[in-house]
C-alpha cells in the first residue's frame, strides 16, 4: 500500500528512468486545475530533492501561470508494465526561462528539443509509492514526431508569434511571465 518519502531514493529514481510518460497537476489559488501529460525525455532528476523538466511549447501554458500564483506542483508517474506502481512527487515548483540567470546551469541538464519554452523545477517535500494495481498494462511504441515538426515548421519567430497569441496568460487570465525579463 501506499508509503512516503522525504526524497527520492535509488530505487524510485531508476524507477523514474524507465518511465516514457509522467503527468504534471497544479491549481492557482483560484481557478482552475491543470493535468498534463508529458513525455519525449523532458524529465530529470537532480539529486534526491531536486528534480527538473524541460517544458516545450503548448496550447496553453497552465503549470508556468499556476506555479507563479500558488507554487504547488504535484508530478506522478505510473508503471503501464507488468510490474505495477504509482509515483507522485509533492512539493514547490518554480519556473526557469531562457532569460533567467539559471537558465544555462539548468539547461545543461537536457537535450535541446524545437519548441522548448521554459525548465520547471520542483523541490519535492515528499515522495508517495501506491500499488498501481487497477491501472491497466500498455506498450510503448514510441514518441510521436508531431510536436517537433510542429515546432521546426514554426521556427523561432513562429514560436515567438505563438506565445505571444497563446501563452502568455492562463485560461483563468492570470500571467505566465513568459516573456517577461
Amino acid at each position: 500500500m501506499a508509503k512516503f518519502y522525504s526524497e527520492l531514493t535509488e530505487p524510485l529514481q531508476n524507477f523514474i528512468q524507465k518511465q516514457q510518460i509522467f503527468f504534471t497537476a497544479t491549481a492557482p489559488r483560484q481557478g482552475r486545475i491543470n493535468l498534463s501529460p508529458k513525455g519525449m525525455d523532458t524529465f530529470r532528476c537532480l539529486d534526491p530533492k531536486i528534480i527538473a523538466y524541460l517544458d516545450l511549447t503548448g496550447s496553453g501554458n497552465e503549470t508556468a501561470a499556476h506555479l507563479q500564483d500558488d507554487g504547488r506542483l504535484t508530478i506522478m508517474f505510473c508503471s503501464f508494465t507488468d510490474t505495477p506502481l504509482i509515483l507522485r512527487l509533492y512539493g514547490q515548483g518554480r519556473v526557469i526561462r531562457p532569460t533567467d540567470p539559471e537558465w544555462e546551469t539548468f539547461y545543461t541538464y537536457f537535450n535541446p528539443l524545437p519548441g522548448q519554452r521554459q525548465i520547471i523545477v520542483l523541490g519535492i517535500e515528499s515522495a508517495q509509492t501506491s500499488c498501481g494495481y487497477g491501472v491497466p498494462i500498455y506498450e510503448f511504441m514510441g514518441e510521436r514526431e508531431t510536436l517537433v515538426e510542429w515546432a521546426d515548421n514554426k521556427g523561432e519567430q513562429g514560436i515567438y508569434e505563438y506565445w505571444q497569441a497563446k501563452n502568455l496568460k492562463s485560461i483563468d487570465g492570470l500571467p505566465t511571465h513568459l516573456l517577461s525579463d
